[in-house]
């Protein structure tokens, strides 16, 4: 049993650390001289990089606000559902199941499903003065699918789980 709760640990640990990435790193759209993410969009000429915040300009500034909330928020739920899981892991009797846990990880789970979901949806909106051919979607995009799948995979795990000696 520990060393399922060990491994409960680490994947619950690793689905914090890929939210964090996820949510704060600059690589959501990707070009030959750009980055875009949820927060900025960075433009490379030569050796100079600008960088400028997404403006209230932009006609899609609600749609990004809205990936921006679900992304912390998702962020902050997880971080929640671990310390959850701690407290309940010394609180519960034996046999009973870690529902409160699985219950903010589905939160969680929901939280990124909807960011990440719009982005996919609307990316090409986001920035017009980017070309929407001349881009991939970066490794923080997908990140955040695998943060999704993980969390996931936890709050199924958390549900299953039966405290046992």
């Amino acid at each position: 049993m520990l060393v399922v709760l060990a491994f409960i640990i680490i994947f619950h640990i690793t689905s914090i650390a890929l939210l964090f990435i996820s949510t704060i790193d600059n690589v959501w759209w990707v070009g030959d001289n750009f980055s875009v993410d949820i927060w900025r969009s960075c433009l490379t000429n030569g050796t100079n990089t600008v960088c400028n915040d997404i403006a209230s300009s932009n006609p899609s500034y609600q749609a990004i606000q809205t990936i921006q909330a679900t992304m912390i928020l998702a962020t902050i739920l997880c971080c929640i559902g671990f310390f959850s899981f701690i407290l309940q892991l010394f609180r519960l009797k034996q046999g009973e199941r870690f529902v409160l846990t699985a219950t903010i990880q589905i939160l969680s789970c929901l939280c990124v499903m909807i960011g990440a979901s719009i982005y996919t949806s609307m990316h090409d909106q986001f920035h017009p003065e980017l070309k929407p051919d001349a881009g991939k979607f970066g490794y923080s995009f997908v990140i955040a699918w695998i943060a999704f799948a993980f969390t996931l995979t936890n709050s199924i795990m958390y549900l299953i789980l039966r405290k046992r000696k």
